[in-house]
């Protein structure tokens, strides 16, 4: 209903092709929001993610700069993938992921968590992961900065 409000029916046609395109794209873009709605409000508190951890069902993903880990330290069990190279590398093949991050490369059914020092760049890093068709993704409630133990 919102779409025929926006654009003809006439005009949806000529854009999506046909009406079972033209629900086909509502659905996903439904499906995307929910997935991305989902991976937004939910939230691992570092006490959570040590749990995680130790449970091997997860991948994280630290997103803070090399500088900063060699500063403040590493989180063990996380791979370091600055926020600016997420994209890149989550579209990596295998063997180059692997070669570089000496971790095997995550399929878009795992699941990732992002971690930074303050939550703010871990976010940014999730949607990235998202956009690229990732759909068990979340990140750190907080940062690094908030682990107290």
């Amino acid at each position: 209903m919102v779409l025929q409000r926006l654009l003809p029916w006439s005009t949806c046609r000529t854009i999506f092709g046909s009406a079972e395109a033209v629900l086909w794209g509502l659905k996903s873009i439904k499906r995307s929001c929910l997935n991305f709605c989902t991976a937004i409000c939910e939230g691992v508190t570092y006490k959570e993610l040590k749990n995680l951890l130790k449970s091997k069902k997860i991948m994280l993903i630290d997103v803070r700069e090399p500088w900063e880990i060699y500063e403040s330290g590493k989180i063990p069990g996380s791979v370091n993938i600055p926020l600016d190279d997420v994209g890149e590398a989550l579209q990596m093949n295998p063997k180059d992921f692997k070669e570089k991050y000496k971790e095997v490369k995550p399929s878009k059914s795992d699941s990732l968590v992002f971690s930074c020092l303050a939550g703010v760049r871990s976010k940014v890093a999730m949607v990235t992961a998202i956009s690229l068709g990732f759909n068990k993704v979340t990140a750190t409630t907080g940062g690094k900065k908030d682990d107290t133990e």
